[in-house]
């Protein structure tokens, strides 16, 4: 085979000789190594991305199932626990219809029964406090309609208004949940306790 280019360069050819030589420019071919890299740290970066977002996904749901778990454990028994409340309101009905004098003067098999219904509340109320339920008592606090329902109004200037003096039936907590709130009296300050406050308050500000 014979080369067209020597043709162009040819004296014998004037023909050829005639036409200027143009040489093509040389274009550089892509490096295969350096794409293959970029290729590979970007799927790296996307694979590590994806592990992480993965990991911080597993993390989440292992806490939140974690948490329903306590939440089941603790709350599973409100239920339970409310219909168990009444068992305790009888016994403790039972006490409170007993006269203080009648304890006192009281033969010695009616004091062992008093007694024994006294050891029995007792020992359900450290049974649900073993599960997590708790009695409270909120005399003397100030009246919290999250954990108190008041049933009447005491007037009483000795002490400021919206203070629990009477709790008529006491609460209870399961866990950080109010079981059932306490029936409660509040107080109702008197007329003299309303100038004794604002001559606190004037006293204070001279």
């Amino acid at each position: 085979m014979t080369d067209p280019d020597l043709h162009k360069n040819d004296p014998e050819n004037p023909a050829q000789a005639s036409e200027p030589v143009v040489s093509k420019p040389y274009i550089m071919p892509d490096d295969p190594e350096t794409g293959s890299a970029e290729a590979l740290a970007k799927e790296a970066a996307e694979a590590r991305d994806r592990m992480l977002r993965t990991l911080a996904e597993m993390e989440n749901l292992r806490k939140r199932t974690a948490r329903e778990v306590a939440d089941a454990r603790m709350y599973g028994i409100t239920g339970f626990a409310r219909d168990v409340l009444d068992i305790a309101d009888n016994l403790q009905r039972a006490l409170d219809a007993v006269p203080a004098e009648t304890r006192d003067n009281a033969d010695p098999g009616l004091k062992s029964l008093i007694e024994g219904v006294e050891l029995t509340e007792r020992s359900l109320l450290n049974t649900l406090e073993k599960n997590g339920v708790k009695k409270f008592d909120p005399t003397g606090q100030k009246f919290d309609p999250n954990f108190q329902q008041a049933m009447y109004e005491v007037p009483d200037a000795s002490v400021p208004s919206g203070t629990v003096v009477q709790v008529v039936q006491a609460g209870f907590m399961i866990g950080e949940r109010v079981l059932r709130p306490a029936l409660v009296g509040v107080s109702k300050g008197g007329a003299k306790a309303a100038p004794a406050a604002g001559n606190d308050q004037s006293n204070s500000a001279a």
